[in-house]
């Protein structure tokens, strides 16, 4: 896919000039000699990794920006500069470390933290992208946010974000077409074809349908993101262990004069353990996570019971076995109803996607509950049957489909769109799904 071109995100994505390119200028250094021929080696192989970078020549960029942040550690400049390559390279797991690094040392980078967020997403953690995406909301542009958001697997959230974006007086070109993907990737094509229409000829338009219905499918974690970045995703064990980002502690020099001897600790006082408060419940748009803790188990306190001795010996009947109670595993909450759905995927016709229905609920136990659903859908590549589960609040919406992507699935979530009971299942034979 030519998607590169289509969507404008990569172009805040791959910085390989702009902020960049001032070289180690920013870069303080202690006045040591060595520091000083440190620098001016990092400041060599940095502008080396950049002209590879601007030649499309991302496995030799890797190599010189990691020297340069060897020499300069501590230079979030170098950090960026080397997650860079790292995704030029289609190395995601190295890139996600280099930018969490650059982000460690400049807190306030919004180019590392979206770049951060696409190679968490690259590397199937979509959870993780989307909190670097909230806690950095101030700092990356809306148009890049939600775009990425949608590729988070919350397209629905992506559409009301950039919606609202599109209205504004500063709306442009990319805001409307990263819009109109998040349409697509929610399963609303005939709105996204609209949206797309708004800047491009009809003959265009049609055909950029056509090549989101390929990009909308995806079979790995890095496709999407890769097809963005025009890259090739490649097996990545991770950066090389001397360039993970070490700052040390202050170190204390001792002092020449005689130490006295430290008097001996004080016994410690008893620590309380305040009671685990009650589980709040969350925010229904909040995105739920999957660790969920586990209360401790209280006990009252102890006490002594002492019986008075009988007057005579009573003969004692025997204790009659009782049986242990089975335990009874709580049900599952009910899933509060609104108007997002789960979409399982999409599928050349119902029967195939009958098929998939049944071995997703192999797969996944939690499904057995729920209705299937579906619809075909007509698109510029032909048409397909889209399988999915709905409609519930968002916040459930999301915690079902992690829980399904945890268990190996596939899915994502997206407003209603013409959903209606699955043609395998017979009227009046509906699980009750909520």
């Amino acid at each position: 896919m030519k998607t590169r071109a289509i969507i404008s995100l990569a172009g805040s994505v791959l910085l390989l000039g702009g902020a960049l390119a001032g070289g180690v200028q920013g870069v303080a250094f202690a006045g040591s000699h060595k520091q000083g021929g440190d620098a001016r080696k990092a400041a060599a192989e940095a502008g080396k990794a950049r002209a590879l970078l601007a030649r499309g020549k991302g496995d030799d960029a890797v190599k010189h920006a990691e020297r340069a942040a060897l020499a300069a550690p501590e230079s979030a400049e170098f950090r960026m500069l080397l997650g860079q390559s790292y995704l030029k390279a289609g190395r995601f797991t190295s890139a996600r470390d280099a930018f969490g690094d650059t982000l460690a040392l400049d807190a306030g980078n919004g180019k590392a933290a979206l770049n951060l967020a696409l190679a968490q997403i690259a590397t199937g953690d979509w959870d993780a992208a989307r909190k670097t995406l909230a806690a950095h909301a101030d700092t990356i542009p809306v148009s890049d946010r939600g775009l990425a958001i949608a590729l988070a697997g919350d397209p629905a959230a992506a559409v009301d974000l950039l919606a609202s974006a599109s209205r504004a007086d500063a709306a442009n070109i990319k805001t409307r077409q990263n819009l109109a993907l998040s349409l697509a990737l929610a399963g609303r094509w005939t709105e996204a074809r609209a949206v797309v229409g708004l800047d491009l000829a009809a003959a265009d338009a049609d055909k950029r349908i056509v090549e989101w219905g390929a990009f909308a499918r995806p079979k790995a974690a890095s496709d999407q993101v890769a097809s963005l970045l025009g890259v090739t995703a490649v097996v990545d064990k991770g950066r090389p262990a001397a360039l993970a980002l070490n700052v040390a502690a202050p170190v204390a020099v001792a002092s020449a004069a005689p130490v006295e001897a430290a008097p001996a600790p004080a016994a410690p006082a008893p620590v309380e353990v305040a009671a685990a408060p009650a589980p709040t419940t969350a925010a229904p748009d909040a995105a739920p996570s999957l660790n969920t803790g586990v209360p401790a188990v209280q006990f009252a306190a102890r006490q002594e019971i002492v019986q008075p001795l009988a007057a005579k010996p009573e003969a004692v009947p025997a204790p009659k076995a009782v049986a242990k109670a089975a335990p009874v595993e709580a049900a599952p909450r009910a899933l509060a109803a609104g108007k997002f759905y789960v979409q399982l995927g999409a599928f050349d016709n119902a029967s195939v996607a009958q098929d998939a229905w049944k071995r997703a609920a192999r797969q996944f136990p939690r499904f057995a509950g729920q209705t299937p659903q579906g619809a075909t859908v007509k698109a510029g590549a032909g048409s397909f049957y889209r399988l999915s589960l709905g409609g519930y609040a968002r916040g459930d919406a999301v915690k079902l489909c992690l829980s399904y992507r945890a268990a190996g699935g596939r899915c994502f979530v997206r407003t209603g769109a013409g959903d209606q009971l699955a043609g395998w299942v017979k009227p009046g034979a509906e699980l009750a799904s909520r």
